[in-house]
């Protein structure tokens, strides 16, 4: 079975996470998930509350499931892998430092091979230096984080730019995996 990579760590968004963790074995694809060392990772959920008395202008943050990443960074040969995906959440916020995530990254980029980019997974990616000249779309918040390095945002909810896929939030999981789906499969 083919594999896709998703690195993760703490404070990953759960639905950005756990919905291609278990839609992309429907299509055939077995999802690796890599950290930053091989253990279990807190899960969070990020959403406006629909009825506070005080409205959010922003999503609050609560803990949720625990994921588990098999392999550390450091350990990954991206080469046998089918395609990479970062999720969002807070982790991509310090996950972005990691050298080796970076050289992985990278890898995807340069080679061709199916990307997808979910909300704050957009930071490793501008990190790695693999956005200038792109077109993408991530939650709004973070818009600058592909403009400050040369890509161009657009507002919408699903975005293919040749081998890059991307969505605004997990309330773009369906069309976004179809999407991914439909590239990896071409990829083959």
């Amino acid at each position: 079975m083919p594999q896709v990579l998703m690195p993760i760590g703490d404070a990953t968004e759960v639905l950005d996470t756990l919905y291609p963790y278990f839609r992309l074995p429907e299509d055939g694809f077995e999802v690796v998930v890599a950290g930053p060392q091989a253990r279990i990772y807190h899960g969070v959920m990020h959403e406006i509350p629909p009825q506070e008395n005080i409205p959010w202008d922003i999503t609050r943050e609560q803990p949720a499931y625990h994921v588990k990443a098999t392999v550390a960074f450091r350990d990954v040969d991206p080469a046998p892998y089918a395609g990479l995906f970062l999720s969002g959440g807070r982790a991509p916020e310090y996950l972005r430092y990691d050298q080796d995530l970076l050289r992985i990254t990278r890898h995807f980029f340069e080679a061709g091979k199916p990307v997808a980019v979910v909300c704050h997974g957009v930071e490793i990616a501008a990190a790695a230096g693999m956005l200038k000249g792109r077109t993408l779309t991530t939650v709004a918040k973070c818009a600058l984080d592909i403009t400050q390095v040369g890509g161009s945002y657009v507002n919408v909810p699903c975005h293919v730019d040749g081998n890059l896929v991307s969505a605004r939030t997990w309330h773009d999981n369906t069309v976004f995996l179809k999407e991914f789906i439909r590239l990896l499969k071409g990829a083959r």
